[in-house]
C-alpha cells in the first residue's frame, strides 16, 4: 500500500530506541524526512545510523536527530528548531519504575506529569495549528495498555498517561475537520529495553528470576510471545498515512489480545 506520505516531515520524540525508534524506521522507509529527539546524543546518533542502514539508498527519507529534554521549555524549543513545521508528531516517553504510591511525593508526580502528559500536550499545542493551516497532520501518542488495564505498581504511569488520553479525547474531535488526526497507541508487552527495565524494577535480582518472569509474561499472553517493535512501527505508519484521515480520538491496543474485554 502506498501510504501517501513520502516527502512529509516527521518529528518523533522519544525515538532513540525501542518502540519510538521502530516508528522512525517505518516512516523513513515510506520516504518521510524524519527527525528523532531524545536526551542522549550517543544513543540518538547510533539510532539514526541504524535507521539509515536499514533504508535502501534512494528509496527512503532522511534522518536527523536532536538531543533535548521534552519536559523543559528549552528542550521543546530545541526540538522544534530542528523540525519547525512537522506534518507528523510522535510523543513517546519512558514510564517511571514500578513502585508503591505510598513512597511517591509531589515531586515524583510532577516529574511523571511533565514526561507523560504536560510535555506531550505542549508539543501538540505548538504544532497542531500549523498542521491545520496546511490541511494535513498526524499526531500519535504512545501511551500504555495500563490506561485500560491499570497495573498497581505503575500508579504514576496510570495517572499521567490517562490525563493525556483524556485531553486527546476532546481536542481530536476539533482538529479532524482540518485533516489533522490525534490518536493513542496502547502497547502491551514488547521485546524492548523498556520491558526489561520494567521487569527489573519489580524483582530483587536480575539473574534466573529475571528470566523466569520474562518467559512467564510471554507465556501468559494469548499470542504466547512479546510483540516485535516493528509491528508497532507499521501500525504507527498507517495511522500517519493519507489513508487514515477518518481515524481520530482512538485508543488503539496492540497487545497480542491480552486485554480481556469485548469493547
Amino acid at each position: 500500500m502506498d501510504l501517501g506520505i513520502a516527502g512529509r516531515k516527521a518529528l518523533l520524540c522519544g525515538a532513540s530506541r525501542g518502540l519510538g525508534k521502530a516508528c522512525a524506521l517505518a516512516l523513513a522507509r515510506e520516504g518521510v524526512a524524519v527527525t528523532i529527539a531524545a536526551r542522549t546524543p550517543a544513543t540518538l546518533e547510533q539510532a539514526a545510523q541504524d535507521i539509515r542502514d536499514q533504508v535502501p539508498v534512494g528509496a527512503g527519507g532522511s534522518v536527523s536527530w536532536v538531543a533535548a529534554d521534552i519536559t523543559t521549555e528549552a528542550g521543546r524549543d530545541a526540538i522544534l528548531a530542528a523540525c519547525p513545521e512537522p506534518d507528523i508528531l510522535l510523543n513517546n516517553a519512558d514510564g517511571p519504575l514500578p513502585g508503591d504510591f505510598r513512597d511517591w511525593r509531589r515531586d515524583d508526580w510532577i516529574a511523571a506529569l511533565d514526561a507523560m502528559m504536560l510535555g506531550p500536550i505542549e508539543m501538540i499545542r505548538r504544532t497542531v495549528d500549523g498542521m491545520m493551516e496546511r490541511r494535513f497532520g498526524r499526531i500519535v501518542n504512545i501511551v500504555s495498555r495500563s490506561v485500560k488495564i491499570a497495573q498497581p505498581e505503575l500508579g504514576l504511569s496510570n495517572g499521567a498517561r490517562s490525563g493525556l488520553v483524556g485531553f486527546v479525547a476532546g481536542i481530536s474531535r476539533q482538529t479532524v475537520v482540518h485533516n489533522v488526526t490525534i490518536n493513542n497507541l496502547l502497547p502491551g508487552i514488547f521485546d524492548s529495553d523498556a520491558q526489561r527495565r520494567h521487569i527489573r524494577g519489580m524483582i530483587d535480582d536480575v539473574g534466573d528470576r529475571f528470566e523466569q518472569v520474562w518467559h512467564a509474561r510471554a507465556a501468559a499472553n494469548p499470542a504466547r510471545r512479546y510483540g516485535d517493535p516493528e509491528e508497532l512501527g507499521a501500525y504507527f505508519a498507517f495511522l500517519c498515512s493519507s489513508k487514515a484521515g477518518f481515524i481520530t480520538g482512538q485508543n488503539l491496543l496492540i497487545d497480542g489480545g491480552s486485554y480481556p474485554g469485548t469493547y
